[in-house]
């Protein structure tokens, strides 16, 4: 694993971000991985993970300072989401949520809305992102749920299905319609809905095939009343404020991805070395070393992009949304394939709980699915090199 080593000593890590990435991969290999099987079999939330992960002030990394955060590198908070999904997939993605939900405030809230509401963040509470309905996955312009103004409060009515933390979440992001505004596109609006809101409801948890211990709620809005103070933007800004925050949650995801796929290599090699057939180590045949080299290249390629992705991020561009895509697209599939590889190099033991990789494989799928399926990653890539074409 030499070369996955020299890729993170590339980064030049400071020395705080040393001690914070070194205390996230001893409580995720000491702590948290040994839980993940439990997990998985009971669908029980992680609460003890999230403790642990609160105990390190992990949400601090990505909340600026003057909202109760120690604010480090983009490339940081995806290195902690890497080593927290190869330890356990779904307490990876319930941390890496907090991230997603609440970075459109980070980035686009007042002041007043960032020092009420970040605080709860920055000191460990669980945020959420609900922007898909029946009728609105990856064209979320479909979406129902509306916003209706009513004085100083929002009236929001609808319903979001598949949403991580929904159920547990203490803030969320939510995406909706503004009543009066009949372009699609043009009414869909933010905001930010409180704990206990009253009307609030969970309505389902989902029996899923991976990532089971990260609950997935379908969450109904019934007259809900939200202070117009919590709107984000103005009223139609909400597809501009959507748009931004996918591009910045897709190189988490990707991040998430590749500890998944990661995590799936490691069993893989330690398996291939140990086990033997015909009296040789199954490492030793030719075309079993031929599988490692191209999977080894391939994660070293995505890790290599990520950083490229990250160091867009943080030197202040606007503009990197098919980077974005390229990101996840690319890590996404890179862990099917590894986790696929790693069941199949097990032969029948693959296909047994009593090993890492068949959960690794379930969880796997669901990241060519999330924050944009790969089909639709694979259209804007294709059509971003199409020329414009000129009237004659």
């Amino acid at each position: 694993m030499k070369v996955f080593e020299r890729l993170d000593r590339r980064r030049n890590w400071s020395e705080d971000e040393r001690i914070v990435l070194d205390q996230v991969r001893r409580l995720a290999d000491e702590v948290i991985a040994p839980r993940a099987q439990h997990h998985d079999h009971t669908g029980e939330f992680p609460w003890a993970n999230i403790r642990a992960l609160n105990e390190l002030g992990l949400n601090a990394i990505f909340v600026p300072e003057a909202y109760g955060g120690t604010p480090m590198r983009y490339r940081l908070y995806l290195a902690c989401v890497e080593a927290i999904s190869a330890a356990c997939a779904s307490t990876g993605i319930i941390y890496a949520t907090n991230f997603h939900g609440m970075k459109p405030l980070i980035d686009l809230g007042t002041e007043e809305q960032k020092s009420r509401l970040l605080p709860r963040i920055a000191g460990g509470g669980l945020a959420s992102l609900a922007i898909t309905e029946p009728n609105a996955g990856s064209d979320a312009t479909g979406m129902r749920t509306r916003f209706r103004p009513d004085g100083d409060d929002i009236v929001v009515d609808g319903g979001k299905i598949f949403i991580t933390n929904g159920d547990v979440a203490d803030l969320l992001l939510v995406f909706g319609k503004w009543h009066g505004i009949e372009d699609p596109r043009a009414a869909i609006s933010v905001l930010v809905m409180e704990r206990g809101t009253p009307g609030f409801s969970v309505t389902r948890l989902e029996e899923k095939m991976g990532h089971r211990a990260s609950s997935t709620a379908a969450i109904n809005f019934e007259g809900c009343r939200v202070p117009r103070a919590n709107l984000l933007g103005a009223p139609g800004e909400g597809l501009r404020i959507l748009l931004s925050s996918l591009n910045k949650s897709r190189p988490s995801v990707a991040a998430h991805a590749l500890g998944i796929a990661k995590a799936a290599f490691a069993d893989m090699v330690a398996y291939m070395n140990q086990r033997r057939q015909s009296g040789r180590r199954i490492v030793d045949f030719q075309a079993n070393q031929f599988t490692l080299a191209d999977l080894a290249t391939a994660i070293a390629m995505a890790e290599t992009w990520l950083d490229h992705v990250a160091a867009m991020l943080e030197d202040g561009e606007a503009d990197f949304g098919i980077e974005a895509s390229m990101a996840k697209m690319c890590a996404s599939d890179l862990a099917m394939r590894v986790a696929t590889e790693a069941v199949q190099m097990h032969g029948g033991y693959g296909y047994c709980r009593d090993y890492r990789v068949e959960r690794l494989m379930r969880d796997a799928k669901i990241t060519q699915i999330w924050e944009g399926t790969n089909q639709v990653h694979r259209q804007l890539i294709g059509r971003s090199f199409a020329a414009k074409e000129t009237a004659t």
